[in-house]
C-alpha cells in the first residue's frame, strides 16, 4: 500500500507542502520529539528523519519511536544507507543518488536494504536524489559529481531520467547548511518537465527564501538545519506560511500506476 505517498499527492492538490528534517545524531530523542511537535503546530506536513553521518540503529529507533508517540504527522525515513533501518516510521524514501560516482549509492545499498524494508513492512517511496552544488557533507558522503548551479540542462536530464526510471519523487538537494538554496532557474526548468512532485531542500533558512523556492516551482520544501539551531523552531510558522501562501502547485499531472 502507498498510504503516505497517496496522502502527500492528495495534499498537493490543495497546496505546496513543507517537511521538517530532523537528524537523530544531533539531539536526544526527547528533543527531536519536541521539535517535531513544534513543526506540527507550525503547519508542517510531515517529519523526515535522517542524517549523512552519525545515525545508528539505537538513536534512529529511539528518535523515531519517541516522535511517533508525540505527533500525528507522517514520519518518513531519509536514509544514508542500509546500515540502519527501523520499523518505527510510516515510510522510507527508497532513493538512488543518481549523480554519484559510486554505484554503491546508486543501486547496491538499495539492493542490500530492500529485503529488510519488505520484512519490516515499511512503505517504500521511490525517489531520484540529485545533489546540487555545493552539496555540503551529503555530497562528500554520497561521492557525488555535484551538478553545478548554472548547469540547468544536467539537472533537467537527471530529473527526467529519474521519472522515466519510475521514481515517484525527484529531490534537488543543495546540502544541509548550504549557504543558499537550489537556484530558481534550475527549479523552474526541472518542474516544467516533470509530472511527478519535486522536492527541494538545503539552504532554506528564511520565509523569504522559502517563498522564492516555492514560487520557482518546488512542490515540497524541506528545512532541517534551521529548525535544529537554538530558537530555530520559532521561525517555522513564518516559513510554512510563506510556502502555503504561494498556493497549489501548477502543471502537475496524475502519475498513478
Amino acid at each position: 500500500m502507498r498510504r503516505v505517498l497517496e496522502l502527500l499527492e492528495r495534499r498537493l492538490r490543495r497546496s505546496r507542502l513543507h517537511m521538517t528534517l530532523l537528524d537523530p545524531a544531533k539531539q536526544t530523542s526527547r528533543r527531536a520529539a519536541a521539535l517535531a511537535a513544534a513543526a506540527e503546530a507550525a503547519g508542517s506536513d510531515a517529519i523526515m528523519i535522517g542524517g549523512s553521518t552519525g545515525v545508528t540503529q539505537a538513536n534512529l529507533d529511539a528518535t523515531c519511536a519517541m516522535i511517533k508517540r508525540t505527533v500525528g504527522l507522517p514520519l518518513i525515513y531519509f536514509p544514508a544507507g542500509a546500515s540502519a533501518l527501523t520499523r518505527h516510521v510510516d515510510a522510507i524514501y527508497f532513493m538512488s543518488v543518481l549523480n554519484s560516482r559510486n554505484v554503491q549509492h546508486v543501486a547496491r545499498e538499495q539492493a542490500r536494504g530492500a529485503p529488510v524494508v519488505k520484512a519490516l513492512g515499511i512503505e517504500p517511496i521511490p525517489m531520484g536524489y540529485l545533489i546540487i552544488e555545493p552539496g555540503m557533507r551529503v555530497g562528500e558522503i554520497g561521492e557525488a559529481d555535484c551538478i553545478p548551479r548554472a548547469d540547468v540542462q544536467s539537472a533537467v536530464g537527471y530529473a527526467l531520467a529519474a521519472e522515466y526510471l519510475g521514481m515517484r519523487l525527484v529531490y534537488l538537494e543543495a546540502g544541509s547548511g548550504a549557504p543558499t538554496p537550489v537556484p530558481a532557474p534550475m527549479i523552474r526548468a526541472v518542474r516544467k518537465i516533470l509530472t511527478v512532485p519535486l522536492i527541494v531542500g538545503g539552504g532554506i533558512r528564511t520565509a523569504q527564501a522559502a517563498r522564492a523556492v516555492a514560487r520557482a516551482g518546488a512542490d515540497i520544501l524541506v528545512t532541517g538545519t534551521v529548525v535544529e539551531q537554538p530558537g530555530g523552531a520559532a521561525l517555522l510558522p513564518k516559513i510554512v506560511e510563506a510556502i502555503k501562501a504561494t498556493g497549489a502547485p501548477r502543471g502537475q499531472r496524475s502519475h498513478r500506476r
